[in-house]
Parts: C-alpha cells; structure tokens; sequence
C-alpha cells in the first residue's frame, strides 16, 4: 500500500460530511451581502450567483429526504462554489473567514 495511504486515520462517514456541508451551506446562505449597487452589471451576476446556491441548497434537502446523501452531498458542494465564487469575484461581501474562501 503506497505511503498516502497510510496517513488516513479515518474514512470520512458520509452522513456526518452531508451534515457538515449542509451547515456551511445555510450558514453560507445568511452571511453574504450583495457587494454592487443597484444598477451595476454585476447586480446579475450576484443574483443569479445567489439564485443558483439557493436552488442547490434546495435541491440537497430534498435529496437528504429522498436518502440519497451522494446527490445532497454533491449539491451542497456546488451551492457553496457558487457563493465562493461570487466572493472571489467581488460580488458578494462577507465577515466569515471561516465560511468562504477569502
């Protein structure tokens, strides 16, 4: 067995990463503010960044409730990047170092 391998003392639990990522979703989800005014260009790019991590989240609880925790997983992923994104842009302004990538 190669040497990386060796350095994992335990597997991540599915049920308890899906719980993890969906925390830091929601909380991701109330902690942003649009960073652009009103009539910027950039205004659709926040809503539409917002939209799109507010639908994933959606979407990872109701595979949470179908029982499938890959899909949610998965979701919930994907409605954090887009958060991270629009911080990255400049779009979204946050105070949590340690909900987003700053």
């Amino acid at each position: 067995m190669p040497v990386y391998y060796r350095k994992v003392k335990q597997h991540a639990i599915l049920p308890e990463k899906v719980k993890r990522y969906e925390e830091l979703l929601r909380k991701a989800l109330k902690s942003f503010e649009i960073g652009v005014q009103e009539n910027s260009h950039l205004r659709k790019v926040c809503e539409d960044f917002s939209n799109m991590a507010s639908s994933y989240y959606d979407d990872g609880m109701h595979f949470v409730e179908e029982g499938d925790l890959v899909n949610a997983l998965v979701c919930f992923s994907y409605g954090h990047a887009w958060l991270d994104a629009g911080v990255k842009l400049g779009v979204f302004k946050v105070s949590d170092e340690n909900l987003f990538t700053i």
